[in-house]
């Protein structure tokens, strides 16, 4: 872990170049971190979760929003495209996560005031929807690894709202979105985000689906 830290360089956008010794690789390393984390073990960052400051959590909270954290190990595996043609021949990575009683608990009390669970990003997602529920609409606690892969088709049963990034083609993650929200929505989403200049990948804009 160490040489990691002292070596490593955080895995930026392509549209993002800088010279080993750019200066602003420092920064990089302070940006490309959601204020929230916690424990070391992600090769990279779940990135929905770098548009919140600490000032935007405590205006959200100040709301009456109440925000529940998870533990997201996010993998390599994040990044590879979709090889196969077939839905069936998917074999997705593993991710690493956690999901403490006090996130189940706060589902709860969500559900039973009327509320919304508002995902963010497509990791918070699979883990959430990989857990056995405690009861309807809530997930039970625990962390292990998850291979889940959500398709259209998918149901869901924990999830009410999505805030994520624009994500490539041919990627499990956009195929996530897809299920969540609809193949055809997504598709006129897209055409409007590359249209007007929206940015893709770890730095990119991100989009509520409600």
């Amino acid at each position: 872990d160490d040489l990691i830290e002292r070596h490593g360089r955080p895995p930026l956008p392509p549209y993002i170049r800088r010279d080993p010794d750019d200066p602003r690789l420092d920064d990089d390393r302070r940006r490309y971190q959601t204020v929230f984390a916690r424990h070391a073990g992600a090769v990279a960052a779940p990135t929905a979760g770098l548009h919140f400051s600490e000032e935007v959590l405590a205006d959200l909270r100040r709301r009456g929003v109440e925000v529940a954290e998870i533990t997201l190990h996010v993998s390599e595996g994040t990044f590879r495209p979709v090889e196969v043609e077939r839905l069936d021949q998917i074999h997705l990575h593993a991710e690493r996560y956690g999901v403490p009683a006090e996130t189940c608990r706060a589902i709860a009390a969500a559900r039973r005031r009327g509320g919304r669970v508002v995902a963010v990003g497509t990791t918070v997602v699979r883990a959430l929807e990989s857990r056995a529920p405690i009861e309807e609409g809530v997930p039970g606690p625990g962390g292990e690894q998850t291979r889940l892969f959500i398709a259209p088709g998918f149901s869901f049963r924990y999830v009410d709202a999505l805030l994520t990034n624009f994500h490539l083609p041919r990627s499990s993650l956009l195929m996530l979105v897809a299920a969540f929200a609809g193949r055809e929505r997504v598709l006129a989403a897209y055409r409007l985000a590359v249209s007007e200049g929206y940015r893709f990948y770890s730095y990119g804009d991100a989009m509520l689906v409600l």
